[in-house]
Parts: structure tokens; sequence; C-alpha cells
């Protein structure tokens, strides 16, 4: 069943490394959680993913990772309210000493925050107030605990209408404002094909703000090759960039989520050539 992944990554000419991350919320997720990770070392990547941490058993997650010899590059930080609204700060800045020690368990430094629906009747720029606000605050305890928070915009056309953050240009504009290490972006090229595209470009033009990379082809949201997104080009661009963290593999298997594995491998490989 073994993929041909070099190292735990697919090198480059110029030695750099693309090390892809498995979402077990999406691929293998009809077995038990602790099987899907298995199945990912079997596969040859050296990582993954999911969404929600508060509902899973965490020590079970760190072991079986370890076990094989895998890693967690991130978890979504899942706060109990949205951060468009002032009302929910304190709770939200609350959650984070769950949030850092589910990071500590699992030896995991990355954790994805959505920002919320937008608000009917609120001025945009007042939400977009709200979350700068709401991540200032937290910025300063995320860098002392060595945490790094990524922020995704979503597309509001198809899978996620009425969320308040979907162009990649606002998230930057939103950095921006913060001017924190700790604060990044998480850019799913899935959701910004379908938001904007331009996709090489943006990633190019703010590299510096991106802190960890989601894929899926479009339509459909399924592994790359499937439709069309030219990932090779895309993957090429992240890896001469000079990228160090996980490109977060977070899609439907239009088939059989071994044979997708073996796809995304390949065309990766092909970037690296």
């Amino acid at each position: 069943m073994e993929l041909l992944v070099d190292g735990g990554g697919i090198s480059g000419k110029d030695g750099t490394v693309l090390r892809l991350s498995a979402c077990i919320e999406m691929i293998f997720r009809d077995l038990p959680v602790e099987e899907r990770i298995a199945r990912v070392a079997d596969a040859g990547l050296p990582a993954v993913e999911f969404w929600g941490w508060a509902d899973k058993d965490l020590p079970s997650i760190a072991h079986a990772t370890e076990r094989r010899g895998l890693v967690v590059s991130s978890f979504a930080y899942r706060s109990p309210g949205d951060i468009v609204d002032r009302a929910n700060h304190g709770a939200f800045l609350a959650h984070f000493d769950g949030v850092r020690k589910a990071a500590d368990i699992l030896h995991c430094r990355t954790v994805i925050v959505t920002v919320g629906q937008e608000l009917p009747g609120v001025p945009r720029a007042e939400q977009h107030a709200a979350i700068v606000e709401a991540l200032q605050k937290l910025a300063p305890t995320a860098e002392a605990a060595d945490v790094t928070i990524v922020v995704e915009p979503l597309n509001v056309l198809i899978n996620h209408k009425g969320y308040y953050l979907s162009t990649s240009d606002e998230t930057f504009q939103i950095l921006d404002e913060i001017g924190s290490p700790a604060i990044k972006a998480l850019y799913d090229v899935y959701h910004q094909q379908i938001t904007e595209g331009n996709i090489i470009h943006n990633i190019t033009q703010h590299f510096g703000h991106i802190g960890h990379f989601h894929i899926a082809d479009n339509p459909g949201r399924h592994e790359p090759g499937s439709g069309e997104i030219n990932y090779v080009n895309v993957l090429r661009a992240i890896e001469r960039l000079g990228y160090g963290g996980y490109v977060g593999l977070e899609y439907r298997p239009s088939g059989d989520d071994l044979e997708s594995l073996r796809q995304t491998v390949t065309i990766a490989q092909r970037a690296s050539a």
C-alpha cells in the first residue's frame, strides 16, 4: 500500500519539500479515528489533521500518530462564539486555554480559526474591526504558547453561505492590521478558486502571511486532478516559495480513498520534478 513519498515529504530539486497532511474528517472517514491514522501512515504520508478537538480522545490520537511516526499538522479552534460579534470575545479568548492544552497533547502548533457568520444589519466595517480586535487580544497569548493561529476565508457561493470572510484580500488586510507573527492565514485553494481565482499571484504576493494550505479540486471538492485547478503549477509555486509547512488534503475522495491519495502524491511529485 505504500506510496512513493521520500522521508515524509516530496523533495524538489532545490531541496524544498512538500509535506502532505490528510484531513481525516474527509479521508478514510468511515473508519474509527485511530484506523484512519494507521491508513494514512500506511499510505506514506507524514501528517494528519482534523477539525474539532473537544469531542475527540486526544491522548489516543497523540499515541496513534507517534506510534506510526506521523504528526498532527493542524486542528480547529472551534470557538463557542463567532468573533464578528464583540459579545463573544470573552468566550473566544477563554477558549484558548483548552486549545493550548490540546495543542500540547498533540504536539501541534497550528490552529485554524473561522470568524463566523455575517451579522445582518451590522456594517461590515464594524464586523471587520471586531475580528481584528479579537485576534489582537489573542495574539500575545498565542505567541507565548508558540501557537500559530491561521484564519480561514471560505467561499460563500457553494459551501458556506452567509460566512463573513470570503476574500483573501480582506484576510490579508486583517493580518496587516494585527501585525503578529502568531496570526496568519489558512489559504484554501479550493475556496479561493471559487471566490476569486488568481491563485498563484495571490499566494506569491502574500506568502509571508500564509501559515497553512488546504487543497481540493473544483468542482466537487474532490482530490486534485479531478477538476479545473492546475495543481502541478499551484504546488510548484508553493514549493518554489520555500514553504516549510504542511499542505492539508481537505477533500472528499471521488472514489477509493487510497487511490485518491496516490493521485495527489503523483501530482505533487510532478510539481517537484
